[in-house]
């Protein structure tokens, strides 16, 4: 393809591939532009290495700023750096999120986003279920399962969950998402099957296609208010592709890095850094949040927990959702767990046993807001992550709840009678709510669900309009990734980040 392409997307990820794919069906002409390599990796494919990814060569290894609610630590952000973007490193859940998320952002201003509009797109457009009729849809080219081989240890987690007095959830992403169940996730031939795998790779040929790697892209190029190109670096060179529009789906942290270095943003900030303002919209950046985990570690006496996990076998494989007070509209907490150790950046390894199972208390209703700022007008220079973790009351409050929950769990005869299941030395000695608030403080990890950095919607703090996904007094740029969701949905971002990437190609294509 040598002409100037119809649209440049910026990542391969979720959003990307799904994009480039609608695009091409529809006679469109599209550069793929990814900072990353292929996905050949064999790490990525066996679901069981996932910890592998991490620190790898496919993995950015952005870290936040100290964060002052998380006793000073820098917490390890792994985002995709190859082509399926996160979806290349991530547990591979399918979550589609509660409806009542998605009419919260429609009564925010997000017109055309609410549950009945989503919908219809993940059962027409998105899910290939594989399995008995249960309302996911089955003519969508993305695979979603619960067929894949089973680990004892998170089988007798699920017994757990149920003595416990959770219900078996047969399918959480129905409209009842509460009780214990078996994780849906995205495989096909025992292997991870992302959605660049599902969308894009089998029209990588494409001769309307055009994918360069190791494009890691610093800034858009400009006609007047218009958008009409991407400066990129590659091989230590810088180059410039013009093209009739651009969609940006570099996710919730670069999607706003190429924002501001655009001068696209906050204008005194961008003025700070002696960057020139090109458009004063204060909401790029600010609204970052992210979902939370809390690893508590069991070990096991009577029976043992195979080590090293075996090939193909995911290493988390149930999940449940969970209200941690009875008021709450929806479920605030959704633990996680894997049939491994898990540690985190504080966890003392010498009191890590060798083999052993993890379940993690897990926030997601964060009500805790931060932001994403440059630390330089250099693009070489480290940006600055700070989700500001843990500094509403309410996110320590829940995640002690679930914390507490997932300890007595473990109890439950199905781990502590078939496994000899203990929790670990880490932390049994933990009594008080303050301890284990404390605790979570030191242990907290990212669960992968970084939105908001470019936020749909109307008021003074909106990026992209919901009706086009345009970034706001530009033309020629949208924000199509996980920047725009105003509120983080509850549950996995991957699937809500699907539907951004529906619907903004039906924008593309449409000219909306």
């Amino acid at each position: 393809m040598s002409a100037q392409p119809d649209v440049i997307v910026v990542g391969g990820g979720t959003a990307g591939a799904i994009i480039t794919r609608r695009l091409l069906d529809a006679g469109k002409t599209v550069h793929l532009l990814e900072a990353g390599v292929t996905d050949d990796n064999i790490d990525i494919q066996d679901m069981s290495r996932l910890g592998l990814l991490w620190f790898s060569k496919d993995d950015w290894g952005y870290h936040t700023t100290p964060q002052k609610h998380a006793n000073g630590r820098k917490l390890h952000w792994p985002r995709g750096k190859v082509l399926g973007g996160s979806h290349s490193l991530n547990a591979s859940i399918y979550v589609r999120g509660n409806q009542k998320d998605y009419d919260d952002w429609e009564a925010a201003g997000c017109t055309g986003w609410g549950w009945k509009n989503v919908e219809k797109i993940f059962t027409e457009k998105i899910e290939n279920w594989q399995g008995e009729p249960n309302g996911l849809g089955t003519k969508g080219l993305l695979d979603v399962t619960t067929d894949y081989p089973k680990n004892p240890v998170q089988t007798s987690i699920i017994e757990a969950g149920v003595q416990w007095g959770m219900k078996r959830n047969p399918n959480y992403n129905s409209a009842d998402m509460e009780g214990i169940a078996q994780e849906q996730l995205n495989m096909r031939d025992g292997q991870r099957f992302s959605t660049y795998r599902a969308y894009l790779h089998p029209v990588r040929d494409h001769k309307n296609l055009t994918i360069t790697t190791g494009a890691w892209v610093h800034r858009l190029i400009f006609e007047g208010n218009r958008v009409v190109g991407v400066e990129y670096e590659k091989g230590g060179a810088t180059h410039e592709l013009h093209g009739g529009e651009v969609a940006l789906c570099g996710g919730a942290l670069d999607t706003p890095r190429i924002l501001l270095l655009s001068g696209v943003g906050p204008k005194k900030e961008l003025e700070a850094l002696d960057i020139d303002v090109k458009v004063d919209l204060p909401g790029v950046g600010k609204n970052l949040h992210d979902h939370l985990l809390v690893p508590i570690i069991f070990t096991t006496s009577k029976k043992s927990v195979e080590m090293p996990p075996p090939a193909n076998v995911p290493i988390t494989q149930v999940h449940w959702f969970w209200k941690s007070r009875p008021d709450l509209d929806r479920p605030d907490t959704q633990p996680l767990a894997f049939s491994v150790p898990m540690v985190t950046d504080t966890t003392d390894l010498s009191k890590v046993p060798e083999s052993g199972f993890t379940i993690m208390g897990g926030l997601v209703t964060p009500k805790s807001r931060g932001e994403f700022t440059l630390a330089s007008k250099d693009p070489h220079v480290e940006t600055l992550q700070n989700p500001n973790i843990l500094e509403h009351p309410d996110d320590v409050a829940t995640l002690v709840a679930s914390v507490k929950q997932v300890r007595e769990v473990a109890k439950q005869a199905a781990l502590a009678d078939e496994w000899g299941a203990e929790e670990s030395e880490l932390s049994r000695h933990l009594v008080t709510d303050e301890e284990i608030a404390e605790y979570s403080r030191n242990n907290a990890i990212t669960y992968h669900h970084q939105v908001g950095t470019a936020k749909m919607g109307t008021d003074a703090m909106s990026v992209v309009s919901p009706t086009s996904l345009k970034v706001i007094g530009l033309e020629g740029v949208r924000v199509c990734d996980a920047s725009v969701m105003p509120k983080v949905t509850n549950g996995n971002t991957n699937a809500p980040s699907m539907i951004i990437g529906e619907k903004a190609a039906d924008f593309i294509i449409a000219g909306a």
